[in-house]
């Protein structure tokens, strides 16, 4: 599982704080956290289209 959410802001999106409690603790006792900073890898994923060039206008 991922998020970008610090564990202790994922308690709000419970509606039962006796619940939230209950998974999250079986769910961060077991996990691994590994924070991740720096720049995103998406663009460098995102495909390439010939057609986007054509398409922006030029000023000349």
């Amino acid at each position: 599982m991922t998020s970008n959410r610090a564990p202790s802001d994922w308690y709000p999106l419970f509606p039962n704080p006796v619940v939230a409690e209950s998974l999250l603790d079986r769910l961060i006792n077991t996990s691994h956290q590994v924070i991740m900073n720096g720049p995103s890898y998406r663009p460098n994923k995102r495909p390439k289209n010939p057609i986007d060039k054509l398409a922006k206008p030029t000023i000349t």
